[in-house]
């Protein structure tokens, strides 16, 4: 049985919908990412299955049990961890403060992430645990926001553009913590648009267009498809 199973989502906002009977799995201990072009509904679908906007129709079965409609800290509490594109940290509070806020207990079937395992995999954060949030760059945040995401122990980690907005070294640099992090065991669906960043590290890869699944396969099989490319992720 998969970790995470979407079925037939339908969401809209207001009268515009935006997924039209999306379905997508990933199973434990799986990297799938979500690519497609801006509007294409990849911030929506991992909005949707956290519990962020409400969906008109379809399933969401996390863990086996039925998650949709739920609210987000529900959906939290489930075993789901969430990092958005901005990263929302407590900007006034300290990088340590903010992994404190975040601090849940170890649940079965997921990792039991503390301090030291978090710095292990984040070795940088360290420098600045006790900086305050809203003060580092972008890159950092990003760390920090992953981090913290651990500090609640998730069973499922969902990344919402990870290189989006990041200098290449730092790009890099977290690609190489999050391959980290997938050696470790973590189960991660991720959205992505930089497409190197996601065959690299994803096992699978899902491509979303107009609110729909259009295709799926491995990396090595979507490199040996450059017309799939062409069609749903060139701008």
């Amino acid at each position: 049985m998969a970790l995470l199973e979407v079925r037939g989502l339908e969401t809209a906002y207001g009268e515009s919908q935006v997924l039209f009977g999306l379905s997508l799995t990933v199973e434990r201990g799986e990297v799938v990412a979500l690519l497609g072009r801006n509007g294409a509904g990849k911030t929506t679908t991992l909005s949707s299955i956290m519990g962020l906007v409400r969906p008109r129709a379809g399933t969401i079965r996390f863990d086996g049990a039925e998650i949709q409609g739920r609210e987000p800290f529900e959906v939290c509490r489930a075993g789901l961890g969430f990092v958005p594109e901005n990263c929302r940290l407590f900007g006034g509070l300290t990088v340590a403060e903010n992994f404190e806020a975040a601090r849940r207990p170890a649940r079965s079937g997921a990792g039991r992430w503390d301090l030291a395992e978090v710095l292990q995999l984040f070795p940088d954060v360290g420098s600045f645990l006790n900086q305050r949030a809203g003060a580092l760059s972008g890159g950092q945040q990003r760390m920090v926001a992953i981090a913290r995401t651990l500090f609640g122990n998730p069973s499922l980690l969902l990344l919402d553009e990870p290189s989006e907005g990041l200098a290449p070294l730092v790009v890099d640099a977290i690609l190489q913590r999050l391959k980290a992090l997938k050696k470790a065991g973590a189960t991660v669906l991720l959205s992505e648009q930089n497409l190197r960043f996601a065959t690299e590290l994803a096992d699978r890869v899902s491509i979303i267009e107009r609110g729909e699944i259009r295709y799926e396969g491995s990396p090595n099989e979507l490199a040996a498809h450059p017309e799939i490319r062409e069609k749903y992720l060139m701008v």
